[in-house]
């Protein structure tokens, strides 16, 4: 995989915000992270920036966050409330539509070593254009696929300006990362120079085999039936009609686990499931490690956390060979589909679900393939991803930009 040189300006480190010109792989870091998604919605957005806080806060570095909305403070650090917008077709997400005025009064203040920009769109490109105006390193997590998004929903000439924005967004930062290698090579075919990857990590103590509850089983499968689930967003872009399908299977009972605007649809669509709405921490552990299969549907996912989180509460998963899961699902822990076939999810969870000396070697496989994944790695890397941005903001006759697409590690 070929990776472009940087195609902006180099803009030289304003004295304003000034930072150590030797900054140690044990320096404290000054990290401003601007998301388009916090608390209190719930998307793999919110969780990951929430993983980052909470690892910056561990180490002992210094954070501050952007977001359309939020509390006061978060893991001790201050949350910057700006101002915001739903999006008239999906009502429960929010967008941020800060100006770059506020934006850069933020930025003086905090004087930031590195901007993490947390899934970019409205609100992160304006951060991205404020960032490389005052001369701060960036650092843009590809998380949101804005071009799959607007091909889901359909919207006219969608697709063609989703693309012309993430460009434009990613060619203002001075590294992309990506956590599959599906997103690496989209961006790349969209002319996005230096990118890295950075996966996703799973939460261990969390999530795993020990929390499958045997009241939690005896409730939602009083006659011994075989739990299906799905975990995740109720929303178009995540394909759930397909769950339809598995509907005949002799002996299986469907859980959903989540909420969103697909939700009074999805009851009527599915009248026999269990609808067991959003859930947090534990109960949410349970209700993972108590199903018998998971099932994923949506094709444009750019790494499929839920997926990751079922493999380690030791479930195997059965999901479309698209996007992220390509590299979630490692051979032997679940089965990948073509996406949107019916016929071919269907299939494989009935191989599943009339096998169950299959599910038990394939769960046993699901725990073992995230073993190195914990959040703490994970964080650890991006962290040296920071040092390495701010580093060569500091060569000023380096070529930044030239990253390998498949680096995890430096």
């Amino acid at each position: 995989m070929r990776i472009r040189e940087q195609a902006r300006d180099s803009a030289p480190r304003n004295p304003s915000i000034p930072s150590s010109p030797h900054i140690r792989k044990s320096a404290r870091l000054r990290v401003l992270v601007v998301a388009e998604s916090f608390l209190p919605q719930v998307n793999g957005v919110t969780n990951s920036v929430r993983r980052v806080l909470d690892h910056l806060a561990a180490k002992g570095h210094e954070a501050a966050l952007v977001a359309p909305t939020g509390p006061r403070e978060y893991a001790g650090f201050r949350v910057h409330v700006v101002r915001g917008a739903r999006l008239p077709f999906y009502r429960d997400f929010r967008i941020g539509l800060e100006t770059r005025r506020r934006l850069r009064k933020i930025m003086r203040e905090f004087r930031p070593d590195v901007v993490h920009i947390a899934s970019p769109a409205t609100l992160g490109y304006q951060a991205a254009k404020v960032a490389n105006e005052l001369g701060i390193p960036t650092v843009a997590i590809y998380q949101t696929d804005l071009v799959g998004f607007a091909l889901r929903y359909d919207l006219p000439g969608g697709v063609r300006a989703m693309t012309a924005l993430t460009r434009r967004i990613h060619l203002r930062v001075d590294r992309t990362l990506a956590p599959s290698t599906a997103s690496l090579r989209q961006l790349e075919l969209m002319g996005v120079p230096g990118l890295g990857r950075w996966p996703r990590g799973v939460d261990l103590q969390q999530f795993g085999p020990s929390r499958r509850s045997e009241r939690l089983r005896k409730r939602l499968a009083p006659n011994g039936e075989t739990l299906v689930g799905y975990v995740g967003r109720l929303a178009p872009e995540k394909e759930l009609e397909l769950l339809a399908a598995l509907r005949p299977l002799p002996g299986v009972r469907l859980v959903v686990v989540g909420g969103g605007p697909e939700e009074k649809r999805l009851r009527k669509l599915l009248p026999d499931a269990e609808f067991l709405g959003v859930l947090h921490g534990a109960e949410l552990a349970a209700a993972y490690a108590s199903l018998d299969v998971f099932v994923h549907t949506g094709r444009h996912e750019t790494y499929c956390q839920a997926a990751q989180e079922a493999l380690a509460s030791g479930v195997p998963v059965v999901a479309p060979k698209s996007g992220g899961p390509i590299d979630v699902i490692t051979p032997g822990a679940g089965f990948l589909y073509p996406p949107g076939d019916a016929d071919a999810m269907t299939e494989l969870v009935r191989r599943l679900v009339e096998d169950p000396q299959l599910r038990e070697q394939t769960a046993e496989i699901a725990v073992r393939s995230v073993r190195d994944r914990s959040w703490a790695a994970v964080n650890d890397l991006l962290i040296r991803h920071y040092r390495e941005v701010i580093a060569e903001r500091l060569r000023p006759d380096s070529a930044r930009g030239e990253v390998p697409a498949t680096k995890e590690a430096s």
